[in-house]
């Protein structure tokens, strides 16, 4: 690997770095070693700002799962008719998702092979659940179909939006034009 970037180093800079090289070779095969060569410092300065490998996944996700988590708690997520609430929140998925693509490409790879790995997935189950809630009163005021399974939902929903880490490079598609391609998908379907 090579160096990511120019110091002096923050935390912030080192999550970025393990990040990628988390992406790039896998968590469990990522050694400091390996983390300290990318950031262009030494194992002995890198552990002067985090613990260990660990303290840098948890870094990373908390930034995915941080700007997931904010989204539930904007005034346009928590006020008004729910179909709209879920527009919003599938809007500022797609641009969290953009803007933090490897946190998120991250957080949406995890196996559950650690502890925070684990507190992540747990993190999701909570989003996943927040959003069937709300397709559920979506249900309920008649805004989406009464038969609309809500997990079932919830999950398409996420899934429709996550799946856009296969595919989406930033600069190819700009990130408004993207959010709106989404949102008139899935509110408004392929067909008409």
């Amino acid at each position: 690997m090579t160096r990511a970037r120019p110091g002096p180093y923050t935390l912030d800079s080192l999550v970025e770095v393990a990040a990628q090289a988390f992406l790039q070779r896998g968590y469990d095969a990522t050694s400091m070693e390996d983390l300290s060569r990318a950031a262009g410092i030494t194992k002995s300065s890198f552990y002067h700002h985090v613990s260990g490998k660990e303290a840098l996944l948890r870094g990373a996700l908390d930034r995915a799962l941080g700007g997931l988590f904010g989204v539930l708690a904007e005034p346009a997520a928590t006020e008004g008719r729910p179909v709209d609430r879920l527009r919003h929140i599938v809007r500022r998925q797609v641009e969290v998702l953009a803007t933090e693509l490897p946190y998120v490409t991250l957080l949406l790879r995890l196996r559950g092979n650690t502890e925070t790995e684990r507190w992540a997935l747990g993190r999701r189950r909570e989003f996943d659940q927040a959003i069937a809630g709300l397709v559920r009163e979506a249900a309920d005021d008649g805004s989406v179909p009464a038969d609309v399974d809500p997990v079932v939902a919830a999950r398409l929903l996420s899934g429709t939006v996550n799946s856009l880490i296969e595919w989406y490079r930033p600069g190819r598609v700009d990130v408004p034009a993207l959010v709106d391609a989404v949102e008139r998908q899935v509110f408004e379907g392929l067909l008409r």
